[in-house]
């Protein structure tokens, strides 16, 4: 009896399945959808495991998206087929836990049991103790690793073949936009792979973290995939880790971005020096100097994390398309019901750190309801006041109708 080249087991591949459906996604360049894999899932995984298993699993060219940047401009997803983000997911799970554990403790991008919100608590906490960042953003890091270079940290940490074919199969596939034809890529891992976050942790690992902890021990870090902050001592020490960065990463085939990548100032009341940049964004959130409270009543200047001006527009921006003024035919236990979850899960994130910030956001969203109203109801066309008075009300009413009414952020 014949036996597979590769032992890969089929409950590895069923549980991949399972977490690529919960996760949903576009359709790849066969424009099959989920719910077209699904009509015939036990062939087709059965189809996946067998090739896979045998060495014969190629996967297809990637499918080229644009979406726009906060900032401006756009960036590229390489959308793979279900069937690729499931064999990915399969050598993802074999993969994670082996490379996982030697992962540094302040590297926090896409990592199990690592968050957003634990890389802005420790950068708040040793803000307080640093007076200068170093804030660095890596250009178009999917887009430019090194392959070689990260097909040898791939081997220093496994020998499983299967893994080894698969991921340089993965890293060769060729993107295509819309109709042109595929050409292979010599470096990159495409964003929007499920493997691709783990790969690129694996790159920067050697590239940044290890290099850090090698070059300058006694220097702290926080970087999330490849957006990270350096606490530095000095004006001078931060200006020559800048460069001495840039160095590193043009060995390792990156560059530092120039517009994100500056030195700050973290002023507070005990730090009152000048310097032209005393504020930066991490994550979603502006740090910078902030009036605050004291225990005993009084007022101090302290450096502080708040939801960022670029998040607020951004929310704004999503729900001006949400173009709830036209959903006359809806009531609003639909509005609510639609968009509960995405107002609740902005809140658990931007209300983490000086909550207060997301007032602003909450009453915009508030305004657009009042608006719907004026739409919705003759009685109120043209009178806005009166429509903001009437969902006061039901906000007195029904709190629990929308999560930021339920925290106090209540139309006025």
């Amino acid at each position: 009896m014949k036996t597979k080249s590769f032992s890969i087991s089929k409950q590895l591949v069923s549980k991949a399945y399972k977490l690529i459906k919960a996760n949903q996604g576009a359709a790849g360049v066969d424009g099959q959808s989920l719910d077209e894999y699904d009509k015939d899932i036990t062939n087709n995984l059965y189809k996946l495991w067998n090739r896979m298993s045998s060495g014969s699993y190629f996967p297809a060219p990637v499918k080229a998206v644009p979406i726009p940047k906060k900032s401006g401009g756009e960036r590229t997803l390489g959308i793979p087929t279900v069937e690729d983000r499931i064999a990915q997911m399969v050598a993802k799970l074999y993969l994670e836990p082996i490379i996982d554990p030697i992962f540094h403790k302040d590297s926090y991008g896409y990592r199990p049991g690592k968050s957003a919100h634990q890389a802005l608590a420790v950068t708040r906490k040793r803000c307080f103790y640093s007076d200068w960042v170093l804030e660095f953003d890596i250009k178009g890091l999917f887009d430019n690793i090194n392959h070689e270079l990260l097909l040898k940290a791939l081997r220093f940490h496994t020998d499983c073949k299967w893994i080894l074919l698969y991921v340089t199969r993965w890293l060769e596939t060729p993107m295509q936009r819309g109709n042109e034809i595929a050409e292979r890529r010599d470096k990159g891992t495409p964003q929007g792979g499920v493997i691709s976050p783990l790969l690129a942790n694996l790159f920067l690992h050697y590239a940044f973290d290890a290099w850090m902890v090698r070059t300058f021990p006694k220097i702290a870090f926080c970087r999330y995939a490849d957006d990270g902050v350096i606490h530095c001592i000095s004006l001078r020490q931060a200006e020559y880790l800048r460069n001495e960065l840039a160095k590193r990463f043009q060995e390792c085939g990156l560059k530092l971005h120039p517009d994100k990548t500056r030195i700050v100032y973290c002023k507070d009341g005990q730090r009152n020096g000048k310097f032209k940049n005393t504020s930066f964004d991490f994550l979603g959130y502006t740090f910078r100097p902030r009036m605050a409270k004291s225990r005993s009543g009084g007022m101090f200047l302290t450096y502080t994390p708040a939801m960022s001006k670029s998040a607020a527009k951004s929310i704004r921006q999503t729900v001006r398309s949400w173009r709830i003024r036209s959903r006359t035919g809806s009531s609003i236990e639909d509005l609510s019901k639609e968009f509960s979850p995405q107002l609740r899960g902005w809140m658990n994130y931007y209300c983490r750190f000086r909550p207060s910030e997301f007032g602003v956001s909450a009453s915009h969203f508030n305004w657009v309801l009042a608006r719907w109203v004026m739409r919705k109801y003759k009685r109120f066309e043209g009178r806005q006041k009166k429509a903001r008075m009437w969902l006061a009300k039901i906000a007195d009413q029904r709190p629990n109708l929308f999560p930021h009414w339920k925290a106090g952020y209540k139309p006025t």
